[in-house]
């Protein structure tokens, strides 16, 4: 069986205006397209309360980065009090919403994902051996550059609600 571990996790919250079916582009874009993820939706759940909604969505993703290793990213979205509103810059209307969301993502690496060294054993050990001795090193690098994807990931999601939330 690979071996996993969790390497990252975190979240966002922002409460204002942004528009969410923008929001959801702007982030699939970039973890397919940036990332390099292949993205999954296991989740999309809607529930409306009076004149607001409530929204979950739950994403993953995998990026195969080596034979050995593979990268494992799970976003989930919550989004309360959601409601169309209308604003007006200069003379122009703009359609967009107004709540509450949260982004919480987490990043978990993959060893042997292929199940090369489970066929034995005598493979189980020189696994251990492989990953203690021989690439700890790599293994330390795997962990920082997804750690630092999913932060920069986050970030950018901090970014874009922040300029949309100041329109």
């Amino acid at each position: 069986m690979a071996e996993k571990e969790e390497i990252f996790s975190s979240e966002i919250k922002h409460d204002g205006f942004f528009s969410f079916k923008d929001f959801y582009k702007f982030c699939y874009d970039w973890l397919t397209e940036e990332f390099g993820l292949s993205l999954t939706e296991k989740k999309y759940a809607e529930k409306l309360k009076g004149d607001s909604k409530e929204i979950e969505v739950e994403w993953e993703g995998t990026k195969k980065v080596t034979d050995y290793f593979k990268w494992e990213v799970s976003v989930k979205f919550r989004v309360l009090d959601l409601k169309d509103v209308e604003l007006v810059e200069g003379k122009t209307k703009i359609r967009t919403n107004k709540g509450s969301i949260k982004v919480k993502v987490s990043g978990t690496l993959i060893r042997d994902w292929q199940g090369q060294f489970e066929k034995s054993s005598f493979r189980k050990f020189l696994r251990s051996i492989y990953d203690k001795w021989v690439i700890p090193s790599r293994v330390e690098e795997m962990e920082d550059k997804l750690a630092d994807k999913c932060d920069d990931f986050l970030n950018q999601a901090k970014a874009w609600l922040d300029l949309e939330g100041r329109k």
